[in-house]
């Protein structure tokens, strides 16, 4: 419908639109809170008009469709901007109809931003989770990162379309959804690295009051805030050119991994990044680590965070045995880590003195050592070898392996 790149809306002005149109309360408190932020008391004499035209939010005394979402008054949108609205509604169960309470926010984003989340912690409940002699407590939904992603909603909507942004909240999570899809050069696989701030003017007026950064780290946040708490990353499936759809889980998956983030401090995780918590997060679940992540493992090494396991190819990461101490889980340490070199030889070893009559296969050794790759086999078996120990009869998947040293013992091959 629209070219993917182009002026910026919000920065444009609208034609029918005066001063009158914006409410003298909201300017306000964006003066306030500007003055604020600069540490500049001077701003807090300045008129209406000046603060606005010095935010750039008129041009020439004209009114941008930034100011009317920032400052618009109900009358005013409802006449310019209709689409410029919130829609809130709790569902307490999955079931269709109705929703159990409803509201419609549409005048200056100013004026209701702190009331939605008002309204999404009237039922915001508590869980608990045990830690050594104390019980203590988590929101289901977190402030930031709620804040975050209505802020998120506002800002990078598209305003040409007709729809309202929607905020469904969920016992357990809470769905945003938002008209236009994700701005030009953003995708879901580049969305933590890439901004592109689809109204860019309103956005500079959100940062000026410290409501959002310049830098655009809020998805940033809202990853990190969900690792840290034990829940599940936020999801944007269903996400389509048409529309962005934003799910915060509320749940607490994982107390252990809340109890490890606090073990490792409050120092080390602020100079933790996005990519660390999700290298944590996935070291956490047992998957294997995307070659992407991979660059961030020596700082986490380095922090005492994780551990490596294996040489070369075969390098494996866990999370440190200092941490699985503090949380009481120094078995399930030992069996992630894996047995030392020597004992798996050993173990290796002595499977194939039991079977010396028939010859053991590789897939027997698999068996035994179930936590290692068939490369990282081969290479203990080359070394049993190399010191006389066993010896192959055949190569590639037929070979069989026998104790002791054998006469012009082939080479290994692919075995």
């Amino acid at each position: 419908m629209f070219a993917e790149a182009g002026p910026d809306f919000s920065a444009q002005v609208c034609p029918e639109a005066s001063l009158g149109d914006l409410s003298p309360l909201a300017i306000a408190h964006f003066r306030e809170a500007w003055a604020k932020k600069a540490n500049d008391a001077r701003r807090l004499t300045w008129s209406d008009a000046q603060t606005l035209a010095d935010a750039e939010l008129t041009v020439d005394g004209h009114v941008t469709y930034a100011a009317l979402i920032l400052f618009g008054t109900r009358a005013a949108l409802g006449r310019h901007l209709a689409q410029a609205e919130l829609v809130f509604e709790y569902r307490s169960s999955e079931a269709s109809g109705p929703a159990a309470d409803r509201a419609e926010y549409r005048e200056g984003f100013l004026l209701w931003h702190d009331d939605i989340w008002a309204k999404i912690n009237l039922r915001n409940d508590r869980q608990s989770y045990q830690d050594g002699l104390f019980r203590l407590e988590l929101p289901t939904f977190d402030e930031a990162p709620v804040r975050e992603a209505l802020l998120n909603a506002i800002a990078h909507r598209d305003y040409r379309l007709g729809g309202s942004v929607f905020v469904r909240q969920y016992a357990r999570r809470l769905e945003i959804v938002s008209p236009g899809g994700l701005p030009p050069g953003v995708t879901l696989e580049n969305i933590l690295d890439q901004q592109n701030p689809r109204n860019r003017r309103l956005a500079e007026a959100l940062a000026k009051v410290g409501l959002i950064e310049r830098s655009g780290q809020g998805m940033n946040l809202m990853y990190e805030s969900a690792i840290k708490q034990g829940k599940a990353l936020p999801s944007l499936a269903g996400t389509s050119i048409h529309e962005v759809r934003l799910t915060l889980s509320g749940t607490l998956n994982s107390p252990d991994f809340v109890r490890f983030i606090e073990r490792l401090g409050a120092e080390k995780i602020r100079s933790f990044s996005t990519h660390d918590f999700l290298a944590l997060d996935i070291l956490r679940r047992d998957e294997e680590l995307p070659p992407s992540l991979r660059t961030v493992i020596p700082g986490l090494v380095a922090a005492g965070a994780v551990e490596s396991v294996g040489r070369s190819r075969g390098v494996r990461f866990i999370l440190s045995r200092g941490v699985y101490a503090a949380l009481g889980g120094k078995g399930t340490y030992t069996r992630k880590r894996g047995l030392d070199r020597a004992t798996n030889k050993a173990l290796l070893l002595k499977h194939i003195r039991d079977n010396a009559t028939a010859g053991s296969q590789m897939e027997e050794f698999r068996q035994v050592l179930p936590a290692l790759k068939r490369s990282q086999i081969q290479v203990l078996l080359r070394e049993l070898r190399t010191e006389g120990s066993v010896h192959n009869v055949g190569t590639t998947r037929a070979a069989r392996w026998f104790p002791g040293q054998g006469p012009g013992t082939p080479e290994i091959g692919t075995i």
